[in-house]
């Protein structure tokens, strides 16, 4: 299992490379997960090279959101301070969320429906 990590954190650290050379605005680990991505999709990396490493990590995510909850904790006066604010804005980008991908979804089902010949039936889920 050591060596599965070694390789997920060699991802990591050649995204990380990358974001420093590059000085491009995306996270280093986002980099890596898609770098790492790749390398399995074109098999360059095989899944059981990753895999139990992998699966403890996805299994065991909760524990990483621990120091985020902390920091949160820690900083409650802020957060009380801009309570509607926060309210408001998580309120704003839901409903805009669930809006744009409804409005995705309509639009590649009425193009898969177009390609498939149906263009006259009308879709509905």
């Amino acid at each position: 299992m050591i060596v599965q990590i070694g390789i997920l954190f060699i991802f990591l650290a050649v995204g990380e490379l990358i974001v420093r050379l590059t000085d491009i605005p995306v996270p280093s680990s986002i980099i890596g997960m898609l770098l790492l991505a790749s390398a399995l999709k074109v098999g360059v990396v095989r899944l059981s090279w990753v895999e139990r490493a992998a699966t403890f990590l996805v299994n065991n995510l909760g524990f990483f959101f621990v120091p985020a909850g902390i920091a949160l904790m820690r900083c409650m006066g802020i957060v009380r301070d801009q309570l509607w604010p926060i309210v408001g804005a998580s309120v704003l980008s839901t409903v805009l969320i669930i809006a744009v991908t409804g409005w995705v979804h309509q639009w590649v089902r009425r193009g898969v429906s177009h390609k498939s010949g149906h263009e006259g039936t009308k879709v509905t889920d």
